[in-house]
């Protein structure tokens, strides 16, 4: 009898078993089947990756949302499908695929060559820019998958190699006579960038970003100002599928200025010049995220970035339980860790405050943009104010390392919790930087005046025309939502 029931028993399970791999494995289709056995086998490699990508490929139809306009891996959109998937199983688990996407990867650079970009490679200076754009090259791991183009007020091929332009000491000189250097034609420039990028195609154009068509002569600085914004507009507003990096470096000039509307000066001196990176917003993601390729989105010489069309992404985070300056009482919820109960506000100060891990490196930004209060905003009944800062080697105990592991950043709520429950939404604003606003120049006639040495003539209406582009869905980089109940 007994062995009958054992039978039975076994049986039972093994059914059950069965039902839920079945469940399991129709929840999503193949897709999802194939990610999850993957991460129960531990085998998230590379290969395990292609096979994935090979299953999408094989069955474009089904697995549209996961290709890109010209058939390839959209990294963004498998990324947040493997997350979903990794976190839907019990323990969770995180499989970070952003490190395979670059293999594939071409670099396209367009140098500019310009009355007014020449001095910056000068013998008397340093030779910031031709050593920047140097690195570009360098940071990418095949010469052989690099071109450069010359573009002034069309792009024009370059006659050598990657390899023979690293190693060229006067690239202005060896240069002469390409195209028309009196001005460039930005609209025509940008335009051919995007409309000949292939995918998975990096592409920097280096420039001093002066607007400067044809002929300015008599023309008022307003009707050139709205001109270049409209202009970016135009450019950029079909192509959201695009991000636009722009990083500002400085260099030293030593030569002719060529002001908008005026007669041309010697100047000797600090100028900025900028690498604007143009590429499809999944590739910039990989490679932001990728130490290898990092350096063709943020250069270590740059002084000032931005990114344009940066999409709103999901942060990990923890409510941590026990931590030094909580005040009052809460619980975690076990069906919810992103809901607090029994919220009871501190005796003595009526206020509650509780702090939580996140990991806010998944952004892609600097140090300095979150030690900004003002990049934060806090949505609550209760008026809960925000602090953050990083998380150091000494925050981390036996006791909450499983809450601070794999997390940037300790951000901590304090409110009164007068209602009985609240919804705190946490925002992470996504402005226009004030950095282009102070970069910016109106009047580029005199070298003595105030700014010269730091500012462009005409930066911010061009950059506020590729802002206005992407204005759309782009007012945050993201929210952290919490629950609270008392």
């Amino acid at each position: 009898m007994k062995s009958i029931l054992r039978l039975f028993t076994m049986t039972a399970v093994a059914l059950v078993a069965l039902l839920c791999a079945t469940a399991c494995g129709g929840r999503g289709g193949e897709l999802d089947k194939a990610i999850r056995t993957a991460m129960i086998s531990g085998d998230t490699t590379r290969k395990a990756y292609d096979g994935i990508c090979q299953l999408i490929k094989d069955n474009p139809d089904k697995y549209a949302a996961y290709l890109t306009d010209g058939g390839q891996i959209n990294a963004e959109a498998l990324a947040k499908k493997v997350t979903e998937v990794g976190h839907s199983l019990r323990p969770p688990v995180d499989w970070d695929i952003t490190r395979y996407g670059a293999a594939s990867l071409s670099l396209t650079v367009y140098f500019e060559r310009s009355g007014s970009m020449v001095p910056y490679d000068s013998r008397s200076g340093g030779g910031q820019l031709k050593a920047a754009v140097n690195d570009i090259i360098n940071a990418f791991p095949s010469h052989s998958a690099v071109k450069i183009n010359i573009v002034n007020d069309n792009i024009y091929p370059y006659s050598g190699t990657a390899d023979s332009f690293l190693q060229d000491r006067d690239i202005y000189a060896s240069t002469a006579g390409t195209g028309d250097a009196s001005h460039t034609d930005f609209k025509l420039i940008f335009d051919k960038i995007i409309s000949a990028q292939p995918a998975n195609n990096v592409s920097i154009l280096v420039t001093d970003m002066i607007y400067s068509p044809a002929d300015t002569r008599n023309v008022s600085v307003e009707k050139i100002f709205n001109e270049e914004r409209g202009v970016a507009a135009s450019v950029f507003r079909n192509h959201n599928g695009k991000s636009v990096i722009v990083n500002q470096l400085m260099g030293d000039y030593d030569g002719k200025y060529y002001p908008y509307n005026g007669q041309p000066f010697d100047y000797r001196g600090k100028r900025p010049f900028y690498l604007i990176v143009i590429a499809d917003a999944s590739t910039i993601d990989q490679i932001a995220a990728d130490p290898a390729y990092a350096a063709l989105v943020h250069p270590a010489s740059a002084v000032n970035s931005y990114r344009f069309n940066q999409s709103e992404t999901p942060v990990a985070f923890k409510v941590i339980p026990d931590w030094k300056g909580n005040a009052g009482r809460f619980r975690v919820s076990h069906d919810d860790p992103h809901m607090l109960t029994g919220c009871t506000p501190d005796r003595t100060t009526g206020k509650l405050c509780f702090s939580l891990a996140a990991n806010l490196g998944v952004l892609q930004k600097d140090a300095a943009f979150f030690a900004n209060a003002s990049n934060f905003s806090v949505r609550s009944l209760n008026g809960f104010d925000i602090a953050v800062r990083p998380i150091e080697q000494a925050d981390i105990s036996a006791n909450n390392s499983a809450y601070l592991d794999g997390m940037t950043h300790i951000i901590t709520l304090t409110g009164k919790m007068d209602s009985p429950q609240d919804d705190v939404i946490i925002s992470i604003r996504n402005d226009f930087p004030q950095w282009i606003t102070l970069a910016t120049a109106s009047d580029d006639t005199n070298p003595s005046a105030p700014g010269f040495a730091s500012t462009t003539f005409g930066l911010e209406d061009f950059m506020r025309g590729i802002y206005a582009a992407f204005a759309k869905g782009q007012d945050r980089y993201t929210k952290i939502e919490l629950k609270l109940k008392n």
